[in-house]
């Protein structure tokens, strides 16, 4: 992890003010009837350790952490500015997708490799679209959905969405759930993609429709984001323990809708 740290005023953000949920609740309600700059400070100072944990896991992609953490606190920000006080979700919840996808955005507009324009304006797109659905919906919206909503096709959606994801280095270590590194290189398998394994790919990705959302984000983030299950639980503010259940029972599933 890395040991990024940040100070405003000469104080570290861990010693801000904590809110609970209740006081979060409270001065998001306030915050919407008057659009006090005071309020919305106060919220912004007791949600940057949210944002700074959420950047740290980002420290590999980027020499410029101060330019990510400003980055990370406009999508705080911005989930501070559309919160639906009316839903029964926790504001950290909310928050957490629109400070990844800020961070995500920045990053993909930072990267040396040239995409071309037709799919970053679809990439684009399906997150502003997924960024709605999450507000109206309390949840993201699936391959299908996203589909539809733009009238693109799931392989160029996937193509688009794809080329959002930085590149790492082969060489690069990644953390192995407690058992040590381990570098990429070693776990890319030595075989051809054949028809089959497009097949396989193809199901799983129907199979993976079906999840729930937070089975959902739990695969993706263990599986494709290359994340610990220590690290989902930081993220999720749950235990180590219930990530394991809750990925036991998505593979589960996944198992059960590809079989």
């Amino acid at each position: 992890m890395s040991k990024y740290k940040v100070e405003l005023n000469g104080q570290a953000i861990e010693n801000y003010e904590k809110l609970s949920h209740q006081q979060t609740m409270l001065l998001l309600k306030q915050y919407q009837l008057t659009h006090d700059d005071q309020i919305k400070e106060r919220l912004v100072l007791a949600n940057l350790k949210l944002v700074l944990s959420l950047v740290q896991k980002y420290h590999q992609r980027t020499h410029n952490m101060d330019d990510l953490f400003q980055v990370g606190v406009i999508g705080l920000i911005k989930a501070i500015e559309h919160f639906n006080v009316d839903l029964d979700v926790r504001f950290s919840t909310y928050a957490v997708p629109l400070i990844h996808g800020e961070i995500k955005r920045y990053l993909r507009e930072s990267s040396p490799l040239r995409i071309p324009r037709s799919l970053r304006d679809v990439a684009y797109k399906a997150l502003m679209k997924n960024e709605e659905y999450l507000k109206k919906y309390n949840r993201e919206a699936t391959l299908k959905e996203l589909s539809q909503q733009l009238d693109v096709d799931e392989y160029t959606l996937i193509e688009a969405l794809s080329s959002t994801h930085n590149v790492t280095s082969l060489s690069q270590e990644v953390q192995n759930d407690g058992n040590g590194t381990i570098d990429l290189e070693s776990q890319i398998p030595d075989q051809h993609y054949h028809v089959e394994d497009i097949q396989k790919t193809l199901d799983l990705q129907k199979a993976m429709q079906h999840l729930e959302k937070k089975e959902l984000q739990i695969i993706q983030e263990r599986y494709f984001h290359g994340m610990t299950q220590s690290e989902i639980a930081k993220e999720l503010m749950i235990s180590q323990a219930q990530v394991s259940r809750i990925e036991k029972q998505a593979l589960s599933h996944l198992k059960k809708y590809m079989a």
